[in-house]
């Protein structure tokens, strides 16, 4: 992986199953120093990985959390790793006459203006010079043109415009920073609180376990260019259609 000389590498949504994984792999790969594991709650962590929290639903919280991080010097890659689709009240719709107001603002909340507000604070923090990534986990579903089953408005709705957002962030990028790549990044379906409730059996065929998942995305980041910023691209190297 081609990057930046001594930057660092921040995970955000350090506690979930693919967040855990992607802080894991990052702490051993030596490409960045020092990697930072930022969430609400602060997950056991590799030695040497700096902890930080930030609640992505709060804008000082992420102002904070961006301060200290940028305490250690330029960064070379960022992954937004938090997203919801089910918890308490929230489920993915299965036709227009669930949709409820509250629950869309839930979903829209974490899935797209979390990560547009983490991207507002952090990616002042990338390096000026030299390769560099922000990525966001997406979703397959999130594609206007792969819909073909429907259901799930919100989750979709917000996926899609997350990735717009990304789209409109890696142009504006650009003009500061020429060798940056900003992405979406769709994990698969891997076997986590947030897929359980819709793949109960974590052994089932095409579902892949976290640390599986963060080491197809990280391979797949370390094959992006500059030519690849603004895209969402799959678990396999597949670019997401939009």
């Amino acid at each position: 992986m081609t990057i930046s000389a001594s930057t660092s590498a921040v995970v955000i949504g350090a506690s979930g199953g693919i967040g855990q994984a992607l802080v894991s792999r990052l702490a051993v790969s030596e490409a960045y120093a020092p990697v930072f594991a930022l969430s609400r709650s602060q997950p056991p962590c590799p030695h040497g990985v700096r902890t930080q929290a930030i609640d992505i639903g709060d804008e000082a919280s992420i102002a904070a959390a961006a301060a200290k991080v940028g305490e250690a010097g330029p960064v070379g890659l960022i992954v937004v790793a938090t997203g919801i689709l089910h918890r308490d009240g929230v489920l993915p719709e299965k036709t227009f006459k669930a949709l409820d107001p509250a629950t869309m603002a839930a979903v829209f909340a974490i899935n797209t203006i979390g990560p547009a507000l983490v991207a507002k604070h952090f990616v002042p923090l990338l390096a000026r010079t030299g390769r560099c990534v922000f990525a966001a986990l997406s979703a397959r579903v999130g594609s206007i043109e792969d819909n073909r089953l429907g259901g799930w408005y919100a989750y979709r709705a917000s996926k899609a415009a997350l990735n717009q957002i990304l789209r409109t962030l890696s142009i504006e990028v650009a003009r500061s920073r020429p060798d940056a790549i900003v992405v979406g990044l769709h994990p698969g379906t891997v076997a986590s609180n947030l897929s359980r409730p819709f793949r109960p059996d974590p052994q089932a065929e095409g579902v892949l376990q976290p640390d599986e998942s963060a080491a197809h995305l990280l391979r797949v980041l370390d094959t992006l260019d500059v030519r690849d910023t603004g895209g969402v691209f799959a678990w396999d190297g597949a670019r997401v259609p939009a």
